[in-house]
């Protein structure tokens, strides 16, 4: 028998595939839920380059649909490396499609090359607007995805998940995007960077204390299990917490364009995500994790329309 549930916006199977079709598979296997945190960082830099006079349509398009489609990627790789691990037998976030039989593996690696491609296009073409640097940027980020939860050092599995989203979904993503539109770039990036990379990471943080029992029994030493939940439960609050001190400090001293500054309202949607995570029950966890995502969107909203205004 199968046995189905609302899991994070998806139905979780517990059998091989529960009548999904392929159309369903593989959107779940896409993790639409997770895409805000590839979409984030691009408003970002895209509205600081229109700040700053040096804004480029075919930039920004480009930029996003190589975020997204490496984003993708990542979520497919993820889903055919976790199965390979034996990592997803006991889930309780959204169902992996080849633990549950419905996606092959090789259809899904092929999956992982056709959404690497599309992000090569858009990083070719965007070489020919801010010259090599976007391609280096392009290699290191596929590195970086495909050895997440794969290769034979996985660092997702070493407790480095949260520091690496920081980087690449944070400082890479914001200022790679900025540096997109004209080949330069302004302290103003780095410190919104810093902002996107915290929230990106807390959404992982979320998504990691939510699943501490179930990776410690198959070995999957994230960050929130070398901590444990209270001290995870901590940073949680500090990279949501950190952010907008850093947004307050930045248009105070003029740092950051200083109408972007009003993005520091949205600091009350913290306190009930970290009462969430702070709960033991599945589906205020899977809230929280959810919360955070739409939290990083909404803060690279009002930063983007802050900065175009300025």
């Amino acid at each position: 028998m199968c046995r189905a549930r609302q899991v994070d916006g998806a139905t979780d199977m517990s059998d091989s595939g529960g009548g999904l079709s392929q159309r369903e598979a593989w959107t779940i296997a896409a993790r639409p839920r997770t895409l805000p945190a590839a979409m984030a960082p691009v408003l970002v830099g895209s509205a600081l380059a229109q700040h700053e006079g040096a804004f480029r349509w075919d930039s920004f398009v480009l930029a996003l649909l190589g975020a997204l489609a490496i984003q993708i990627a990542a979520n497919f790789a993820n889903d055919a490396s976790d199965a390979s691990r034996g990592a997803d037998t006991e889930r309780v976030g959204p169902p992996r499609m080849v633990s549950l039989g419905v996606i092959s593996p090789g259809r899904m690696w092929a999956g992982v090359a056709i959404t690497v491609g599309v992000s090569a296009v858009t990083g070719i073409w965007l070489f020919t607007i801010a010259g090599w640097p976007i391609l280096v940027i392009g290699a290191v980020s596929v590195v970086a995805m495909l050895t997440y939860v794969g290769g034979p050092l996985p660092y997702g599995y070493r407790g480095l998940g949260e520091a690496m989203v920081f980087v690449f979904f944070g400082l890479v993503a914001t200022v790679g995007t900025r540096f997109a539109h004209d080949g330069t770039t302004e302290a103003s990036a780095w410190i919104l960077g810093v902002v996107m990379g915290c929230l990106a990471a807390a959404i992982l943080m979320a998504n990691n204390i939510r699943d501490i029992d179930t990776d410690r029994k198959v070995g999957k030493r994230t960050l929130a299990v070398i901590l444990g939940a209270e001290r995870s439960r901590t940073l949680y609050a500090g990279l949501l917490l950190v952010p907008f001190g850093l947004i307050a400090l930045g248009a105070a001293f003029n740092w950051i364009p200083v109408l972007a500054g009003f993005a520091v309202v949205l600091m009350p949607m913290v306190r009930p995500l970290v009462k969430r995570v702070s709960s033991n029950d599945v589906e205020k966890l899977i809230a929280a994790l959810g919360g955070t995502a739409r939290l990083q969107l909404l803060v690279a909203i009002f930063l983007a329309t802050g900065a175009v205004a300025s």
